[in-house]
Protein backbone atom coordinates (compact mmCIF):
# COMPACT_ATOMS: atom_id res chain seq x y z
CA UNK A 1 0.00 0.00 0.00
CA UNK A 2 1.20 3.49 -0.78
CA UNK A 3 2.22 5.64 2.16
CA UNK A 4 -0.38 8.42 2.31
CA UNK A 5 -2.07 10.21 5.17
CA UNK A 6 -5.06 7.94 4.51
CA UNK A 7 -3.01 4.75 4.83
CA UNK A 8 -1.64 6.11 8.10
CA UNK A 9 -5.19 6.84 9.33
CA UNK A 10 -6.22 3.28 8.40
CA UNK A 11 -3.20 1.95 10.32
CA UNK A 12 -4.22 4.16 13.27
CA UNK A 13 -0.86 5.95 13.14
CA UNK A 14 -2.75 9.24 12.78
CA UNK A 15 -5.94 9.86 14.73
CA UNK A 16 -9.16 10.70 12.93
CA UNK A 17 -12.81 11.14 13.85
CA UNK A 18 -14.00 7.89 12.29
CA UNK A 19 -17.75 7.73 11.63
CA UNK A 20 -17.92 4.38 9.78
CA UNK A 21 -15.76 1.36 9.10
CA UNK A 22 -16.25 -2.05 7.55
CA UNK A 23 -13.98 -4.55 5.80
CA UNK A 24 -13.82 -2.46 2.61
CA UNK A 25 -14.11 1.21 3.56
CA UNK A 26 -13.36 3.82 6.18
CA UNK A 27 -15.19 7.13 6.65
CA UNK A 28 -13.89 9.99 8.77
CA UNK A 29 -14.45 13.71 9.22
CA UNK A 30 -12.29 16.01 7.08
CA UNK A 31 -10.01 18.16 9.25
CA UNK A 32 -10.34 21.01 6.72
CA UNK A 33 -14.14 20.96 6.48
CA UNK A 34 -15.77 22.88 3.62
CA UNK A 35 -19.31 22.37 4.97
CA UNK A 36 -20.89 21.81 8.40
CA UNK A 37 -20.69 18.09 7.63
CA UNK A 38 -17.64 17.05 5.60
CA UNK A 39 -16.69 13.38 5.65
CA UNK A 40 -14.27 11.42 3.49
CA UNK A 41 -15.05 7.85 2.46
CA UNK A 42 -12.02 5.86 1.35
CA UNK A 43 -11.57 2.33 0.10
CA UNK A 44 -9.24 0.24 2.21
CA UNK A 45 -7.74 -1.05 -1.03
CA UNK A 46 -5.39 1.57 -2.43
CA UNK A 47 -6.28 3.14 -5.76
CA UNK A 48 -4.46 6.42 -6.30
CA UNK A 49 -7.03 8.19 -8.48
CA UNK A 50 -10.36 7.49 -10.10
CA UNK A 51 -8.48 7.26 -13.42
CA UNK A 52 -6.45 4.37 -11.99
CA UNK A 53 -9.60 2.32 -11.39
CA UNK A 54 -10.33 -0.52 -13.77
CA UNK A 55 -13.31 -2.73 -14.55
CA UNK A 56 -11.91 -5.10 -11.95
CA UNK A 57 -12.62 -2.38 -9.36
CA UNK A 58 -16.24 -1.83 -10.46
CA UNK A 59 -17.86 -3.73 -7.58
CA UNK A 60 -15.66 -1.96 -5.04
CA UNK A 61 -16.43 1.45 -6.56
CA UNK A 62 -20.16 0.72 -6.50
CA UNK A 63 -19.89 -0.41 -2.89
CA UNK A 64 -18.03 2.80 -2.05
CA UNK A 65 -20.93 4.89 -3.39
CA UNK A 66 -23.45 2.81 -1.43
CA UNK A 67 -21.30 3.29 1.67
CA UNK A 68 -21.20 7.05 1.09
CA UNK A 69 -25.01 7.13 0.85
CA UNK A 70 -25.30 5.08 4.04
CA UNK A 71 -22.89 7.35 5.92
CA UNK A 72 -24.75 10.45 4.68
CA UNK A 73 -28.02 8.94 5.91
CA UNK A 74 -26.48 7.99 9.26
CA UNK A 75 -25.32 11.61 9.61
CA UNK A 76 -28.85 12.91 8.99
CA UNK A 77 -28.15 14.43 5.58
CA UNK A 78 -30.62 12.49 3.41
CA UNK A 79 -33.72 14.63 3.96
CA UNK A 80 -32.21 17.99 3.00
CA UNK A 81 -29.59 16.61 0.61
CA UNK A 82 -25.85 16.46 0.27
CA UNK A 83 -23.11 16.47 -2.34
CA UNK A 84 -20.71 13.66 -3.22
CA UNK A 85 -17.43 14.71 -4.83
CA UNK A 86 -14.49 12.77 -6.26
CA UNK A 87 -11.55 14.98 -7.21
CA UNK A 88 -8.98 13.81 -9.76
CA UNK A 89 -5.49 15.23 -10.13
CA UNK A 90 -3.99 18.53 -9.11
CA UNK A 91 -6.25 20.71 -11.26
CA UNK A 92 -9.26 18.71 -10.05
CA UNK A 93 -8.40 19.48 -6.45
CA UNK A 94 -7.07 16.07 -5.39
CA UNK A 95 -4.49 16.53 -2.63
CA UNK A 96 -4.08 12.93 -1.43
CA UNK A 97 -3.20 10.19 -3.91
CA UNK A 98 -5.76 7.73 -2.58
CA UNK A 99 -9.22 7.66 -4.16
CA UNK A 100 -11.82 9.17 -1.83
CA UNK A 101 -15.35 10.49 -1.87
CA UNK A 102 -16.20 13.74 -0.11
CA UNK A 103 -19.63 13.90 1.54
CA UNK A 104 -20.59 17.55 1.98
CA UNK A 105 -23.81 18.59 3.69
CA UNK A 106 -25.51 20.66 6.31
CA UNK A 107 -25.92 23.72 4.08
CA UNK A 108 -27.24 24.50 0.59
CA UNK A 109 -24.71 23.75 -2.15
CA UNK A 110 -24.27 26.14 -5.09
CA UNK A 111 -23.62 25.10 -8.66
CA UNK A 112 -21.15 25.43 -10.13
CA UNK A 113 -18.88 25.08 -7.12
CA UNK A 114 -16.20 27.73 -6.48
Amino acid sequence: MADTIFSRIMAREISADIVFEDDDALAFRDIDAKAPTHVLVIPKRHIATVADASHENAAMLGSLLVTAARVASDLGLSEDGYRLVINHGRDGGQTVEHLHIHILGGRPMAWPPG
